[in-house]
């Protein structure tokens, strides 16, 4: 009986920290162009997911995660999720967001579609990052725009950081070197 009930916790545990450690790769998101960007595509590289906004204060950081991108192609993928929650920065259609972008910054780093990080419609992504019991790793839910999670090459959440540090900072790069 002591057996049966060991045999069963073990089980339990081994279940329920697999569960617990989902990566980023077993996700998908849809691009701007409506394409669908799957992150399996970037197992051996370093991840770095931003939530952005064309009209804030932190929009020039466009500049900076476009250098970081070109920078390290060879180890990191910059992922850009418009997100239209924080002061309603990001108004425009995905084309709008785009154009933004490409104009203004020059940005060729994936785009995806324009989602919820918080709240009720929260994108399974980020509902999947605001819950360490679901990610293994960290309960982190962006307070602004141009937050950034940075997930290791095998998909697991590295670190987190707020909307105020730069993307070429060595707070970040450090990790990426």
């Amino acid at each position: 009986m002591k057996i049966t009930v060991l045999l069963f916790v073990l089980i339990f545990l081994i279940h329920h920290n697999a569960m617990a450690q989902k990566t980023i790769h077993e996700f998908e998101i849809k691009t701007l162009d409506g394409k669908v960007l799957k992150f399996s595509d970037f197992k051996g590289k370093k991840i770095l997911l931003v939530n952005v906004a064309s009209y804030c204060g932190y929009t020039p950081q466009y500049a900076d995660l476009e250098k970081l991108h070109k920078q390290y192609s060879d180890k990191l993928v910059v992922v850009g999720v418009p997100c239209n929650q924080f002061g309603g920065q990001e108004p425009g259609s995905h084309e709008e967001i785009k154009n933004f972008c490409t104009k203004n910054y020059g940005v060729t780093f994936a785009l995806t579609e324009k989602v919820n990080v918080k709240g009720e419609k929260v994108h399974p992504i980020y509902a999947w990052l605001s819950d360490k019991n679901k990610n293994g790793v960290l309960s982190e839910v962006p307070g602004w725009n141009f937050c950034k999670f940075l997930f290791d090459e095998k998909g697991i959440p590295m670190a987190f950081f707020k909307s105020g540090v730069n993307p070429m900072s060595e707070e970040i790069t450090r990790h990426i070197k």
